[in-house]
C-alpha cells in the first residue's frame, strides 16, 4: 500500500508538474496587452472665398434720357464662407475715384463719368467698405449671391466712348 501510495503521489506529483507546464505554455501562447487612448483631432478654417462679378451701366444718354435722369442698373457676385462664419462684405471705391465719388474712367483716359453703388433696390443705403458694408452669416459652403444696386447720375456731360472702373469686393470675417 505504501508503495501504491508511492506511486500515487508520485503520478499526482506528475500530473501537476504536467499540468503546471500546460498551464505555463498556455499562458506564454497568451500575449500580453497594454493600451492607451489616441487623441485624434483637426480644426476647421473660417475661410471666405469672393467671387469675381459684373455690373454693366449699358448706354448712357446725356442729351435724352439721362440728361436729367438717372442710369440704374444691377449686377452679381458671389460670396462663400465656411458654415457658421459672419463676414462683412464690402465694396472700395474702385481705381478711377476722387476720395469717395467712384468715377469709371474712358478707356482712352482723362475723362470720367461718376456713378455710385447701393446695397438695396431703393439705392438708399450706399455699398461701401467702411460703415455700409453687407453682413453675411454662411448657412452652409454653396455660394452666395450677392446684388449690387449701380445708379450714374443724371446731368452729366461726358465724353463719347466707352467707361469703366473695377471695384474690389472684400470679404472681412
Amino acid at each position: 500500500m505504501t508503495k501504491r501510495m508511492g506511486r500515487l503521489m508520485a503520478g499526482a506529483t506528475v500530473a501537476a508538474v504536467v499540468a503546471g507546464v500546460a498551464g505555463y505554455a498556455q499562458q506564454r501562447t497568451e500575449a500580453a496587452t497594454a493600451s492607451a487612448n489616441v487623441d485624434v483631432s483637426a480644426s476647421v478654417a473660417a475661410n471666405c472665398l469672393v467671387s469675381a462679378g459684373s455690373l454693366v451701366f449699358g448706354a448712357y444718354d446725356p442729351l435724352g434720357a439721362n440728361d436729367s435722369a438717372a442710369l440704374d442698373a444691377s449686377g452679381t457676385f458671389s460670396v462663400r464662407c465656411t458654415r457658421g462664419v459672419t463676414a462683412q462684405v464690402g465694396l472700395d471705391n474702385g481705381l478711377g475715384h476722387d476720395g469717395s465719388t467712384r468715377r469709371m474712367e474712358l478707356t482712352s483716359g482723362g475723362e470720367y463719368l461718376n456713378y455710385a453703388l447701393f446695397s438695396n433696390a431703393g439705392r438708399t443705403t450706399g455699398w461701401d467698405n467702411g460703415a455700409n458694408r453687407v453682413s453675411y452669416t454662411a448657412a452652409n459652403k454653396s455660394p452666395q449671391t450677392l446684388t449690387i444696386y449701380g445708379r450714374v447720375p443724371g446731368g452729366q456731360d461726358p465724353v463719347a466712348g466707352s467707361y469703366e472702373d473695377t471695384v474690389e469686393a472684400i470679404a472681412e470675417f
